[in-house]
């Protein structure tokens, strides 16, 4: 049983640290066959959520869940149209495909910025 007198003590008993905030926006860069978006589309996250392809949504959510919690993956794509900004006090990027098996090839850049 949790001996904590408040929910700031208990926060604290669970190792509880603040995170950042931030701000989420999600851009079509490639997906010229798409019927549901289009090169240049934008979205705020969580906002939009209900304006996003739910396959593509669903392929986005572990990137962004990364990301919310002031994460960054490994990989950078160097020298790729998919090279990554990593600032972890400022903007990072990450890229997503969408994994509809036809030929519409949507990727999506999500952009982290930090709110201060």
């Amino acid at each position: 049983m949790c001996k904590c007198e408040n929910y700031e003590e208990l926060k604290k008993s669970w190792g509880y640290c603040k995170t950042k905030k931030y701000r989420f926006e999600i851009e079509v860069v490639e997906g010229d066959k798409s019927t549901c978006h289009k090169i240049g589309d934008k979205f705020e996250y969580p906002q939009d959520r209900g304006l996003i392809c739910p396959w593509l949504l669903d392929s986005m959510t572990g990137f962004i869940r990364v990301l919310e919690f002031g994460g960054t993956l490994p990989w950078k794509y160097e020298g790729t149209p998919y090279e990554k900004e990593i600032d972890p006090d400022g903007v990072t990027t990450e890229f997503v495909r969408c994994p509809d098996p036809s030929d519409v090839g949507i990727v999506v850049k999500i952009t982290r910025t930090i709110l201060k």
